[in-house]
């Protein structure tokens, strides 16, 4: 086993519960599997992604192992926060409200179970993969069905894959729950640069168009040429 280092993201994500250990303060260390790679083939649509290296193009197995330090330093942090003077309104024209920010900020550091997040993450098949210079994090889980075609599916802003995983089984699995099999997709959920378990970017530039480009290399690396795609906003679908 290796420990892979994953910096803090956005505090949007961090509350949306798949980066809660990644609340300000520092990196937080994960535990990744360092199974052998899959045997991958680069093509992609953008020059800058087409250069990578092998070393790049190897899709890793991955797995979520935060040490049980990181999460009772997490918890203490958010009990020790350092609250302000209530708002003078009854309503939200001031911002967010103190009470509101108490109580979540309470489940987060008592009620909330990191740990069964987790092993959500870990029931399906995650890898790691550099495209365009990032560590991209995704899920692929292919269906069981063979005429089922490939899907990406992309989370929005804020947002993150743990919203997502709901979808996995119905989309690969469809008459498991009252469906066709020809409503089967084989199923790609990346984490966006930046988010969840994907590196964060060094340089600017990753717009739209940018992220498109490196999910068509993601889904050409995978060996999917014909696809379909959606995104929660759709305004990375294609």
């Amino acid at each position: 086993m290796t420990v892979r280092t994953v910096h803090p993201t956005t505090a949007s994500a961090g509350l949306l519960g798949l980066v809660l250990l990644a609340a300000p303060g520092g990196a937080q260390t994960l535990t990744a599997s360092t199974e052998t790679p899959m045997s991958t083939q680069v093509q992609s649509a953008s020059p800058s992604v087409s250069q990578a290296t092998a070393a790049d193009a190897a899709i890793r197995p991955f797995r979520v192992r935060v040490p049980e330090p990181e999460v009772a330093e997490l918890r203490r942090r958010l009990s020790a926060t350092r609250w302000p003077d209530r708002e003078t309104v009854a309503d939200r024209s001031q911002g967010a409200r103190l009470a509101d920010l108490q109580a979540l900020v309470r489940y987060w550091a008592t009620d909330y179970d990191w740990r069964r997040c987790e092993a959500k993450l870990n029931a399906h098949p995650q890898f790691m993969t550099v495209i365009d210079g990032v560590d991209v994090h995704f899920f692929h889980v292919r269906s069981r069905h063979p005429e089922a075609r490939p899907l990406i599916v992309t989370h929005g802003w804020p947002g993150s894959v743990f919203e997502q995983i709901k979808l996995i089984e119905p989309l690969t699995d469809p008459t498991r729950f009252g469906g066709r099999a020809e409503d089967a997709f084989h199923v790609v959920i990346p984490s966006l640069p930046g988010f969840g378990f994907s590196a964060r970017p060094t340089e600017t530039g990753w717009g739209v168009e940018r992220v498109g480009r490196a999910w068509d290399a993601l889904m050409k690396r995978m060996g999917y040429t014909r696809y379909l795609g959606r995104e929660a906003t759709g305004a990375r679908a294609w």
